[in-house]
């Protein structure tokens, strides 16, 4: 569910807790935690509306400034049902603090080192090293000429990327990526 970055800031403001989408089935459920560009959000609840029952203070508390605002969006698609997406703000990412924790125990570098040696294990061949130093090299780079450098299609490598953004080692950048501090260190000590 992508919601722009006015509702994001009102969701953390406390002035947004919800949003209304059309969708054939529901596509996200309550209890469901989202990773966001200003932090987690949590789904509390989805409920299938009548979008004409739908006026300005629902579409208030949407972030939409009246209810034709709210129709507008609504009407980009035409199939599907009208829901009611009650959202609220959880915390921060917990990627943002782990990945500007560059302190490399033992145990910090081991477990790393497992990790990785677990997401090359699965591939056809080694990458997390080669992923790492290409983007410590080349930051802020376009994903297509990363994925190129290293013979990769770009949504594969942008997969692989995000799973080494999960162990806090990069970030993503307007354009690119960059080792995180993690990262760096991780790199630093090898």
């Amino acid at each position: 569910m992508i919601l722009n970055r006015a509702t994001l800031d009102g969701i953390v403001a406390g002035r947004v807790d919800r949003a209304y989408r059309r969708w054939a089935r529901p596509r996200v459920r309550p209890g469901t935690r989202m990773r966001t560009a200003v932090g987690v959000l949590a789904v509390e609840e989805v409920v299938r509306v009548d979008p004409t029952t739908l006026g300005d203070a629902e579409a208030r508390c949407a972030g939409l400034a009246d209810a034709d605002a709210l129709r507008r969006a609504l009407a980009r698609r035409t199939d599907g049902d009208v829901y009611l997406v009650r959202l609220r703000y959880d915390g921060a990412d917990p990627r943002v603090a782990l990945r500007e924790d560059d302190a490399m125990s033992a145990e910090v570098r081991a477990d790393l080192d497992r990790r990785l040696a677990r997401m090359d294990a699965s591939a056809d061949a080694p990458w997390t090293r080669r992923a790492l130093m290409i983007i410590k090299e080349q930051p802020a780079v376009v994903s297509t000429e990363l994925a190129a450098g290293l013979g990769m299609e770009r949504m594969h490598f942008k997969r692989r990327v995000r799973r080494l953004k999960e162990l806090g080692l990069t970030e993503s950048l307007e354009v690119g990526y960059r080792l995180s501090p993690r990262g760096a260190a991780y790199l630093r000590r090898e």
